[in-house]
Formats: structure tokens, sequence, C-alpha cells
């Protein structure tokens, strides 16, 4: 252990490999929303790591969950038995999918996984239905749906799609709807059904009878900072769907289990999507667990036709499900899915606020506390500042340096500028997001320099 422990400082070489990234310490003890690293310093997660940790760190009633699940049994293959935790998990995420048709779930260990599960649900309902020359699905540019290749064929970002390419298809895709870029005397709701319109144009290009599916983050994650297009739009493109005989597949992900005010961020909205993938906070981070939710008849087709064709060796792991279970209680027995609307409107109002003092902050966005903004060298005609400046990279530094973590990410390659992720723990207090936002503000001064300089 001493040995251990002498190789996890700042600095010390690693054995681990990973994306490149700024060297960092070693977190040690985490507590609601605060990190502490080895040396005793206090981090505010802000960013709940990539949009994770949705009861906050340490959280004792989930961690005795996980202790009494371990005494009981952590592992069970889903072929050889059944196990509770993943039964009741499943019957508990019927009952809040209901509402929207969604009564059946496939239980697996993250969000690319879940967003494989999707797509392979979506194109076995096809082959049941006798419709095998369905096998495109389209999605958006910018956009995340996963790093394996079947979710990264989907995810709209040439610069992470290119290396991989020879390896699988590039799935169709349409523009994100960034209506604040709209032109002069179109109002957001008619920018909003032109995007959507896109949808229909695509399908006809590639022939309606080769598309399976669009799959959507219905809150944009990673790569759109918090998108949230006018209520128009969900509506519109159920609609196209439903005309072409497509299933809408929504990538929940990020924005699910909660985020967003509602538990499922496609309650926000009447149009209801026939899968919806889920991961990072359903369990909270406390153990890996992802889950494919999916209307009823959709599986019971499939089922009929000879059962779902996909696995995992920790699909409906007891432990991970026994996270999920306590996790819930937290959510709903707290009301944290409340406090999520109630202090993503105080958090989204003090964002707002910052435009007016930081004339480089584009837009601000999103729902509940999936919340993000942009910051541009000029945010009337939406032009980012040059890569080069590394005004992303810059803020998220100034940040981490104050002892702040924000979710940080450039799109594009720059080309549409770099945005930031602001989504606390669901159980955030107003005070806390005082501190929150005074850390943020003081980040933003250290940078303005440079950026008013950049924009002279």
């Amino acid at each position: 252990m001493n040995e251990m422990n002498s190789r996890q400082g700042r600095n010390e070489p690693s054995s681990m490999f990973f994306w490149p990234t700024e060297d960092r310490p070693v977190a040690r003890r985490g507590e609601g929303i605060f990190i502490w690293d080895d040396e005793g310093r206090r981090y505010v997660d802000a960013s709940c790591g990539p949009q994770t940790t949705n009861v906050g760190h340490g959280n004792q009633y989930v961690i005795n969950a996980l202790k009494a699940q371990m005494d009981d049994i952590c592992y069970a293959f889903r072929t050889h038995f059944k196990n509770g935790p993943a039964e009741r998990l499943a019957d508990r995420l019927a009952t809040l999918g209901a509402p929207k048709g969604l009564t059946r779930a496939f239980f697996c260990s993250g969000g690319s996984e879940a967003v494989e599960g999707a797509i392979k649900l979506a194109r076995q309902v096809a082959i049941a239905r006798g419709e095998g020359t369905r096998h495109k699905i389209i999605s958006r540019i910018p956009s995340y749906h996963g790093s394996t290749l079947g979710a990264l064929s989907l995810t709209g970002d040439p610069d992470m799609f290119a290396p991989f390419a020879p390896m699988m298809p590039n799935q169709p895709k349409i523009r994100a709807p960034f209506v604040v870029e709209r032109a002069a005397g179109v109002s957001a709701d008619e920018a909003a059904l032109a995007f959507a319109d896109e949808l229909e144009t695509e399908v006809i290009n590639q022939g309606p009878s080769t598309v399976l599916a669009f799959i959507v983050e219905p809150v944009g994650g990673a790569a759109t900072g918090a998108l949230t297009p006018p209520d128009v739009y969900y509506q519109r493109i159920r609609e196209i769907c439903d005309r072409h005989g497509l299933l809408l597949i929504y990538d929940e992900v990020m924005c699910g289990s909660g985020r967003t005010g509602k538990y499922l961020a496609a309650e926000h909205w009447p149009a209801n999507p026939d899968i919806v993938a889920m991961a990072k906070g359903l369990a909270a981070g406390y153990v890996p667990l992802g889950a494919v939710m999916a209307r009823g008849d959709l599986v019971s087709l499939v089922e009929d036709a000879g059962g779902f064709a996909h696995g995992h060796t920790y699909s409906a792991s007891p432990l991970a499900c026994a996270a999920g279970l306590a996790v819930l209680d937290v959510l709903m027995e707290n009301d944290l899915v409340a406090n999520a609307a109630a202090m993503g409107t105080v958090l989204k109002a003090r964002l707002e606020g910052l435009v007016e003092r930081f004339p480089f902050i584009g837009e601000v966005r999103g729902k509940g506390l999936m919340l993000g903004f942009d910051v541009m060298a000029d945010r009337d005609r939406r032009i980012p500042f040059a890569p080069e400046l590394g005004a992303g990279s810059a803020i998220a530094q100034a940040c981490y340096d104050r002892g702040l973590i924000i979710y940080s990410r450039r799109m594009l390659g720059g080309l549409r500028g770099d945005h930031f992720l602001v989504t606390p723990p669901l159980n955030v207090t107003e005070g806390e997001i005082d501190m929150i936002m005074e850390l943020l503000t003081q980040a933003l001064d250290d940078f303005a320099p440079r950026a008013l300089e950049a924009m002279a």
C-alpha cells in the first residue's frame, strides 16, 4: 500500500494511459459537492465529473446499500440467475417511464454501451417487422453519443471519427439546431422547424426504406453545451419519424436521471421517444451502470422473433443495480428532481447575468441543472475565438486554479467555439450556487483581458 501511495502523487509517472490532459492531483475524499485532493485542497465539483455524480459524493445511504448488497451477492450472470436488485430497478424505471410508454429495461455498464444497445434493439425491431433494409441511423452534427465504434459512427465530430473511419460506416448527419444563429427576421420557432425539416430531407436523400432511426440528445451534452431548441422542434421530429417509419431514440446519458428537472428529459415535451439510452446519473458514479429503456411492444416484438441478441458480462449486475436503486431512493425521498428544477432556475438566471458583464459570453442554455454557455469573439455574429487562443482551456484552468471544476469542450475543432457545462449535483443549495458563481466570475475576470484584446 505504501508503494502504491508513493506513486500516486502529482507529477509522478503512471502506468495508465489516457487522453492528453493537464497533470492533476490525486482525489482522496468526496462529500456532497466537494472533492479533496491528497494535499488537502478542496474543489467545488460543479460538473459532477462528466454530469455523473447526481446525488453528490460520499452519500452514506448509497454506500450502505452497496455494502449490504456485497454481503448478499456481488455477481450473478443473467443467463444463470435473476437477481433482486435488477428486477426491482427495472420495475421502478418502468413505472417512471410508463407515461412515455417506456416499460422495459436492459442494463449495461455505461453510456456507450447503452447507445450500442439502443441501436441494436432498433435494428432487431426492423428485422422482426420484415424491414431488413433499414440500417441507417441519422444523428446530428455536432453531437456526442459515445466512443465505441457503433456509438462513434453516430457522433457528429469529424476529428474524433477520422482515425477510425476505415473500420465503420459514417452514419448520416443533419445540423444541430442552433437557432440563435438564425437569419434576421426569422423567429426561433421558425428556425427550429427548419432545422427539424432537415431530418425529412435527409431521410428522402438516403431513401426512406433504408433509414432505421433518428438519435438525438433532447438536451445537448458534451458536444453542444446543453443545446435546447424550442419546443416545436421535438413534435416535428416525432411527426417526421412517424411519417417515414423511423424509431426515435433519445440519448439521455447526460441529461437524464433527473438532471433537467424531470426524471427523463423526454417528459418536458408531449412527443414520445421509442427508446431511451441512460447512464451516468443513473447510479450517480457509485458503480458503473447504464440502461436502455424501450417501449414494451417493441421489446415484445423482438422477443417473439427469438429474443434480444445482445448482452454483456456485467448486464444487470446486482451490485450496480443496487446502486441504481439507492440513487433512486435518494432522488425521490429528498425531492431532488424538483430541486434540480428550482436550483436550475436560480443558476441559469445567475449565468445569464454574466452575459451583461462579459461581452464574450455568447449564449446561456439548458434546462434544470443541465446548463451551459459558450464564449465568442463576436457573439452577435456568432464568430468563435481563434482556436490558438485556447479560450476554453484557459477559462477551465482559471476555474480549477481557484478550486472550481466545470466541464469544458471545443466544438468541431474550434469551428463553433468553446463551451462549458455547469452541472452541479441535484442536491445543490442556493448557498453553494453563490460559491460556484463567485469562483466562476473570478475566473472569467482573469480571462477577460485576453478576450478583449482578441476581440479588438
